[in-house]
């Protein structure tokens, strides 16, 4: 029988069957502040003008190759417990991959966990939150220690005499991630921990036990029995918890290690398997008679910590638009370059429809954040004040809960290739859900909005306050915002109605923002997509006439 003939004369070529070509490239090599018209605007619309040059920096940094790489590595090599070390001594110590702390050491150098307070001056929280919004892109998760440690702050301050022990090492720029008492570092992180198993985010419930050591009171030790069923970071060198005093829930701050040396009776029992956020250590603790110095007054734990959560709050909502921002530059990089059916996706009418809108998604979201932002820096002013107490509840809502399916959309774009695990996406969405259920879930959020409304009647008349400038402008806004005051005079049912009430307040603040700052071809395009009768459907649903072109090429970053 006779040998078939060969494929070709040559076999070398058979090893070449084809050659790539129309696919895209890695997103690296640019600056991610730069290149984001949005995030520039706003931090001169908000007053913090002055960080340009420090944020172009920091944008040259975060969207460089070689950094990029570190996001990817910490998120590959998880963190690992040694409850003990090989002789049988208990340590609780997590070891992290090196990426990781080279991003927590870029954080603490450049101010991310203490710069609002180290130099407070107008613009300081909106030129903070930029910078966490760049650097939230490369990764989330060691965002969580930087957060806690930097939201900490105020509650340390309630309490004059651990404020002078602590604050000037939680606000230095030094990373020192030895496990050391705190007595031996010049450099500290805080963590938080109230979170037990019967209660949640019902802190009341909290079994946690504070026994009194000496004298009672604020500023004095303690002992804590009990357990965190949530410590986020176990590695920051103290965390303020919650327990149960004589006097009712109170606030503790409690240390790694005690004053003379020793390790304190926090115990680890294992690390979270979570489904997202996992660069970042989170864990199950038991107290066994840690000792803990009390912050604040007793049994005002709740009103001590409320700061720390308003300020957790509003970095979720920071972290939540940086997870939008990353994933739709990478949706607008991928279809400028890949071509489908004769023509690039990004000139095709449906695909510009589709990358419009989580344009606008995104604009709206960092646009809110940084309005927070500047009320956070005027805290003097009794309107910034009142928008803090509303707009913060208002935008973690809002922003957390929509960032998951903008996640799962900006993927959609990309293809299968969008679902790879060697690829971004696939951590955008797995991290996506995460804001939206830490720092108090979506409902709790709408409670807290008329919770303000009852305690504080006067958020109200601030909101709309806020929107007014924007007046005539968009018709269709002007429209809406009546529709919503209406909703406000309908006392009836208010808690059933929470969430479609504070919908409607998030896009009524971001349209009007966007109305008075944005191009018009951003502002009309959200009020006309979001602001009509039925809401938003799905991405990709902009009415005729969006200047979808224009909207895409303003927010495409160029790459390398």
């Amino acid at each position: 029988m006779n040998a078939p003939e060969p494929l070709t004369s040559n076999p070398a070529t058979l090893a070449d069957t084809h050659e790539v070509v129309n696919v895209s490239r890695e997103l690296a090599g640019y600056n991610a502040y730069l290149e984001d018209a949005a995030l520039r605007e706003a931090v001169v619309r908000e007053g913090a003008g002055w960080a340009n040059d420090a944020l172009a920096a920091f944008g040259a940094l975060t969207g460089s190759a070689a950094y990029i790489e570190q996001g990817v590595l910490a998120n590959a090599n998880l963190p690992e417990l040694d409850t003990h070390d090989r002789f049988g001594n208990r340590v609780d110590l997590v070891r992290y991959h090196p990426a990781y702390h080279a991003l927590m050491k870029t954080a603490i150098e450049h101010g991310l966990h203490s710069s609002p307070w180290t130099d407070p001056k107008p613009g300081a929280h909106v030129a903070r939150a930029a910078h966490c919004y760049l650097h939230t892109q490369v990764d989330a998760g060691h965002g969580c220690p930087i957060t806690m440690t930097f939201a900490a702050v105020p509650s340390l301050r309630t309490t004059p005499e651990l404020a002078r022990q602590w604050e000037s090492r939680v606000t230095s720029r030094v990373y020192d991630p030895r496990n050391l008492p705190d007595s031996r570092k010049r450099g500290l992180t805080v963590g938080m921990a109230m979170t037990e198993k019967q209660g949640g985010s019902d802190v009341r419930a909290n079994t946690t036990r504070a026994h009194t050591v000496g004298t009672a009171g604020s500023g004095q030790p303690y002992e804590l029995v009990g357990h965190k069923y949530f410590v986020s970071a176990p590695m920051c060198d103290a965390f303020l918890v919650l327990a149960q005093a004589a006097q009712g829930l109170s606030c503790f701050l409690l240390p790694r290690w005690r004053p003379d040396g020793t390790k304190n009776a926090l115990q680890v029992l294992r690390l979270k398997r979570k489904m997202g956020n996992v660069s970042n250590a989170s864990s199950e603790t038991e107290l066994r008679g840690a000792l803990a110095w009390m912050v604040g007054e007793p049994g005002r734990g709740v009103a001590t910590i409320i700061e720390m959560v308003a300020m957790t709050r509003f970095d979720c909502m920071v972290g939540s638009a940086a997870g939008q921002r990353a994933a739709v530059a990478q949706a607008l990089h991928h279809c400028a370059i890949r071509s489908a059916f004769g023509k690039v996706l990004n000139e095709q009418p449906l695909m510009r429809n589709v990358l419009a809108d989580l344009v606008l998604e995104n604009e709206g979201a960092l646009a809110l954040s940084m309005r927070v932002a500047r009320a956070l820096d005027r805290r003097s002013d009794a309107h910034e004040d009142l928008l803090v107490r509303l707009l913060t509840a208002v935008g973690k809502y809002w922003i957390c809960k929509r960032t998951p399916d903008h996640a799962y959309e900006a993927m959609e774009c990309i293809g299968g290739s969008g679902v790879m695990e060697d690829g971004p996406l696939a951590r955008l969405y797995r991290d996506a859900p995460v804001n939206a259920i830490w720092e108090g879930s979506g409902n709790v959020q709408c409670l807290d909005v008329l919770r303000a409304m009852h305690k504080t009647p006067a958020v109200i008349d601030a909101f709309f306050a806020e929107l007014a400038p924007a007046s005539g402008a968009n018709a269709t806004l002007d429209r809406f915002s009546a529709e919503l005051g209406d909703e406000f005079a309908d006392r009836a049912d208010l808690e059933y109605r929470a969430r479609e009430l504070v919908d409607r307040m998030a896009l009524a603040i971001q349209a009007a923002l966007l109305v008075r700052h944005a191009p018009s071809a951003v502002a009309d395009a959200f009020c006309a997509s979001r602001l009509v009768q039925g809401g938003h459907r799905n991405y990709g649903a902009l009415a005729r006439g969006a200047d979808c072109a224009a909207i895409v090429a303003r927010a495409t970053p160029r790459g390398a």
